[in-house]
């Protein structure tokens, strides 16, 4: 009864959220001293939101499992509409072109899970 409870709850924090995973743990020292190992983050993904330089976001990379939460350095909107973005965490000397997959320099939208929110 308890987890079949728990699991409806989650799933209502997916669809009000629309992020898949409404929250997640900080896993690294990456972001401090916004964040650190251990903290919580809410996290929400409306599609129709635009994402902004200064705004921290949860995303995945391919051939990795776990998610990363790094912060948005840098936006990069095409002509034709299409935005690709450049993040860092801001406990990191460099920006993150290292993490992401071979030949990858920016990050798209369907790359993100969530935006930090809380």
């Amino acid at each position: 009864m308890i987890v079949s409870s728990a699991l409806m709850i989650w799933k209502g924090l997916i669809v009000v959220t629309g992020s898949e995973s409404p929250i997640v743990v900080v896993l690294s020292g990456s972001m401090e001293p916004a964040f650190h190992r251990g903290d919580l983050l809410f996290l929400t993904n409306f599609q129709e939101d635009p994402i902004r330089a200064g705004e921290i976001v949860v995303f995945k990379v391919e051939g990795r499992d776990i998610p990363i939460v790094h912060r948005v350095i840098k936006v990069h909107e095409k002509e034709n509409g299409d935005i690709k973005f450049l993040t860092k965490g801001d406990n990191n000397e460099v920006d993150d072109r290292g993490l992401y997959k071979e030949g990858q320099n920016w990050l798209e939208k369907k790359d993100v899970v969530g935006r930090a929110r809380g």
